[in-house]
């Protein structure tokens, strides 16, 4: 073992896909104490959830937990949001200021139920739709401003894998919840439909068609 991977957090899993190496912090091999994998809401299994870009699957956490919620104990730890799962983060997403504001109870029943809706259209498990919505809504580039001589010129650059991950979930949950603003249909449907959408890399998702114009602005600024 390498003195970087002895110096990496405690849980973490490192190893080698097509000679480059993966880093994984959060555990996904966690069991029951009966060695029974451990399902989300007691459904959906994470042992063969796939993370296709390589630069997402260590900011990406996949630890198996029954209730994706961990109290905000990673709050105070730098970088602490990468070691809280996934669907919690989706979910802490959709507690926008206004009518679900702190209403996680109710946004726990919205996901929940989503999922369902995800499996009974694709038949695949949820997690990995979930996980490849993110992955094809995720961009790659964006625009800055820099400011030479006081004039602002646009200048395109790389984007980060964790704003990568944080831009990604929250276009997600704003298309769901536009979606359903002013719309008989419940916000369950609304995002399961943008869920599926940004697996398929459907031009009809919103969080695809914002990646598509932020990569599009910044190849213009090169």
């Amino acid at each position: 073992m390498s003195d970087q991977s002895q110096q990496l957090p405690k849980g973490t899993t490192v190893y080698q896909v097509s000679g480059a190496q993966i880093i994984e912090e959060c555990p996904r091999a966690v069991r029951t104490l009966s060695d029974e994998p451990i399902k989300l809401f007691g459904k959906w299994t994470y042992e063969d959830v796939v993370i296709r870009d390589p630069g997402l699957r260590r900011y990406m956490c996949l630890k198996p937990m029954v209730l994706p919620h961990t109290e905000g104990r990673n709050q105070r730890r730098r970088f602490g949001k990468d070691r809280m799962p996934i669907v919690e983060r989706l979910m802490n997403a959709l507690l926008h200021p206004g009518k679900n504001a702190g209403k996680k109870h109710k946004v726990y029943g919205v996901v929940k139920r989503s999922f369902d809706i995800i499996y009974l259209s694709t038949g695949k498990n949820p997690i990995q739709v979930l996980v490849d919505a993110i992955v094809n809504s995720a961009p790659r580039e964006e625009v800055t401003r820099v400011i030479y001589g006081g004039i602002a010129y646009p200048v395109a650059v790389d984007v980060t894998p964790a704003r990568r991950l944080d831009t990604a979930i929250r276009w997600i949950a704003e298309g769901a919840r536009g979606c359903s603003h002013n719309n008989p249909k419940p916000l369950e449907e609304c995002l399961a439909e943008e869920i599926m959408a940004a697996a398929a890399g459907d031009l009809k998702s919103y969080a695809v068609k914002h990646r598509d114009d932020a990569e599009r602005v910044a190849a213009s600024a090169r």
